[in-house]
């Protein structure tokens, strides 16, 4: 598993993600990590489109990390 940061710059508002880190298989694996919506009522979507997704390569994810979100970024209002 590698690791990633995906980011979006569209949806710049308050209340917004902004970017994750997410451990994934390869870099479409990485885009679909956080659902195109976002989840919880008090946040903004994240993006309505994966190719609004930006990745960029982190390196490599020790052993034991999962498939999944680490880290996010969220911009509160």
């Amino acid at each position: 598993m590698k690791l990633y940061l995906i980011s979006q710059t569209v949806n710049d508002d308050y209340d917004t993600y902004d970017s994750f880190v997410v451990c994934a298989s390869d870099e479409d694996d990485a885009k679909i990590i956080h659902k195109l919506e976002a989840e919880d009522y008090y946040s903004s979507p994240w993006v309505s489109k994966v190719s609004d997704i930006d990745v960029k390569y982190l390196g490599e994810a020790d052993e034991s990390i999962e498939r999944g979100e680490i880290l996010g970024s969220f911009n509160a209002g």
